[in-house]
């Protein structure tokens, strides 16, 4: 039996792992589950998988926790600390890292550094921290396997050494050409561009396929999710700019695709559900059933694939460009593009402006170099800085 620490219990990743951990009481045991100040359900979790901790984000809101948990074994602890405590508790073995935003990024160090088998979900640490994040796996001997649709896909395409080789491969020695990113295009894909800029935070969390929460909606509907995975991809496997590239597929049958020398292509495919990957993540090397129904090829219909039309998706041009300019620029843009979709959610913006806010962060004089953690989160929180003076000059236009 596994044990396992969830960090963001509460969310979609986290409510799709503890689904696929339901079906495998025997395989799995349930260490330590985190949510910000969803306290109710996270106390309506721990009283099914009683974990041994619960880590909220407040003081206030650890003492509802306790309160709605009382005669239960489980303690209750609270702040970013205990986070970065229960990521590197020796009782686990894996950690599913599915925090969204830069706030998961010290937690899910904190499982590297202590050699975890670290199911990442959790785009950001890599985009946010990038080659300090690989050269930390590298150092502490941690296991990455990625949860990401994509990315999985990628994984279960690659040869077994490659997947031995997490940030440190040689794509063309394994005889791989280019990885393909498929995106499905979210909810505006067909939408006249002269429409964009008066759609609502509702229809662009109106998903056609996934179930997700709203700020990665949002960014679907940017097409910025596409550009942080095209970032993540990048460190993940190693890639130089010619080997990466993005294809819109609106089906989302097809979750990734790699194309090899020799003109094979392989590609992943399966219902849109995230408990497909997870549950290939958690049985490594086995595979576990995950509830998602198989793929039935008679009702699929046909599988459409077109370029990214950058003029509607100026995000994604974004994430392109900063992933080749460096740390610096993929910190801020990531830190821009948080702060501009809660203004966009909170109805302070309008759709468009989400990618002129983010373009006049990365104006900026950028630092050359990063060195440490505490540099990329001075940097995180300058960006922030910097995106809350360009929201002002939207809104003042």
């Amino acid at each position: 039996m596994r044990s396992i620490t969830i960090l963001g219990a509460t969310g979609s990743i986290g409510e799709s792992t503890l689904d696929v951990v339901r079906r495998h009481p025997d395989s799995f045991q349930v260490f330590a589950l985190t949510a910000m100040s969803q306290v109710t359900k996270l106390a309506q979790l721990c009283r099914e998988f009683k974990p041994e901790v619960a880590v909220v984000g407040d003081e206030t809101s650890a003492a509802q926790l306790q309160q709605l948990l009382a005669g239960e074994a489980t303690e209750v602890v609270y702040g970013e600390q205990a986070l970065v405590q229960v990521s590197a508790a020796r009782q686990s073995d894996i950690v599913m890292a599915s925090i969204v935003g830069a706030a998961g990024l010290k937690p899910t160090l904190a499982a590297i550094d202590a050699g975890k088998t670290l199911l990442l979900a959790n785009k950001e640490a890599l985009v946010v921290s990038g080659q300090l994040f690989i050269e930390h796996a590298i150092k502490s001997g941690a296991k990455i396997v990625p949860v990401d649709s994509e990315h999985n896909a990628i994984f279960q395409c690659l040869p077994e050494l490659a997947r031995q080789q997490i940030g440190t491969m040689k794509l063309a020695e394994q005889g791989i050409d280019y990885i393909l990113l498929t995106g499905s295009g979210g909810p505006f894909r067909q939408l006249p561009l002269e429409q964009l800029a008066a759609q609502t935070p509702a229809a662009a969390c109106q998903h056609p396929n996934w179930s997700m929460g709203r700020k990665i909606s949002v960014d679907s509907a940017t097409m910025m999710n596409k550009g942080l995975e095209y970032i993540e991809a990048r460190w993940l496997f190693n890639c130089q700019p010619e080997q990466l590239k993005i294809v819109i597929h609106p089906q989302s049958v097809i979750h990734s695709m790699v194309q090899y020398i020799d003109g094979s292509v392989l590609a992943q495919m399966g219902q849109p559900d995230m408990r497909t990957p997870i549950a290939h993540c958690l049985g490594l090397p086995e595979r576990l059933r995950s509830g998602v129904p198989g793929l039935n090829f008679s009702e699929t219909g046909a599988l459409t694939f077109s370029p990214p039309d950058f003029a509607r998706y100026p995000c994604l041009q974004l994430a392109i460009d900063s992933c080749w300019q460096g740390q610096s620029a993929t910190t801020c843009l990531n830190a821009a593009n948080e702060v501009a979709v809660e203004a966009f959610l909170n109805e302070q913006i309008g759709f468009t402006h989400i990618a002129q806010v983010c373009a006049r962060v990365l104006e900026h004089e950028l630092p050359s170099r990063i060195d440490s953690i505490e540099d990329l989160l001075a940097l995180d929180s300058q960006a922030r800085q910097w995106t809350r003076q360009a929201l002002e000059q939207v809104n003042n236009v």
